[in-house]
């Protein structure tokens, strides 16, 4: 049962909300609504980029019995960011900038995992999808050992679009692939990156794999070749970070 902080419901209410900007995760709609309420609810939730699902309203009363007249806003536990808008903010800031960008993880312990090490790692953001993506919600902030508190995440509608901007300002776009000859040790990840993670029965799309500049592989040797997204992320992280701590002592 999700916890009634986590969530607003009725139509007013929810309109209320989405004019006050809260960040709110996604909204459900009832498919008996009436067409007019919904289109007004859809247009006003499309302008800030907010997901609506049409459920049945049998879906809204498994969260709450109350009024909520077809209509549920499902609470974000954290405030959503753009790409456009932390990268300049990065580079402003004479960082090195590291991005993970999760394409199409939806378990919540698993986004909490790789949300856990970014922060550990000093990963300065993480770029999600908005649809057929993890809900941050307490849950996840739970899961990520209260990691999500501390590490920007950007919620992409376009997640090629934020990919293709990502490359534009100069990161270097790094897939992991079991189709790739190259072990992921071989690639430099020593100016900016964004390391792509895709999710573990779909892999990375194929409009997202196009723009990597470089595919990786991790090598496995066992007889389930199935490594779990946050343990791949894992590892591919901290070679991100062995790379740039040699690299500054050579440099230094």
């Amino acid at each position: 049962m999700i916890d009634n902080t986590q969530y607003i419901y009725g139509i007013h209410a929810v309109l209320e909300a989405i004019d006050a900007g809260k960040d709110i995760d996604k909204i459900l709609l009832s498919k008996t609504l009436k067409p007019e309420t919904a289109q007004e609810i859809i247009e006003q939730a499309r302008a800030l980029r907010i997901p609506v699902q049409r459920v049945p309203v049998q879906k809204i009363d498994r969260i709450t019995r109350r009024n909520h007249q077809g209509v549920l806003a499902l609470m974000a536990a954290v405030t959503y960011y753009r790409v456009e808008d932390l990268v300049p903010h990065f580079f402003d800031e004479g960082e090195n900038p590291f991005i993970v960008v999760l394409d199409g993880v939806t378990d919540v312990r698993n986004f909490g995992a790789v949300a856990r090490t970014c922060e550990c790692a000093g990963v300065s953001a993480i770029v999600i999808p908005d649809r057929e993506s993890v809900s941050v919600n307490a849950d996840a902030v739970k899961t990520s050992a209260g990691a999500l508190n501390y590490l920007p995440v950007c919620r992409e509608h376009n997640l090629v679009n934020a990919v293709k901007f990502l490359r534009n300002s100069g990161f270097k776009i790094v897939g992991t692939s079991d189709k790739s000859q190259q072990p992921y040790t071989h690639a430099d990840y020593t100016g900016p990156v964004a390391i792509v993670l895709g999710a573990e029965d779909k892999g990375i799309s194929p409009e997202i794999m196009k723009l990597c500049d470089t595919q990786v592989l991790i090598p496995e040797f066992g007889h389930i070749n199935s490594l779990n997204v946050s343990v791949a992320g894992g590892i591919m992280i901290y070679e991100v970070v062995r790379q740039r701590i040699n690299d500054n002592q050579a440099v230094n």
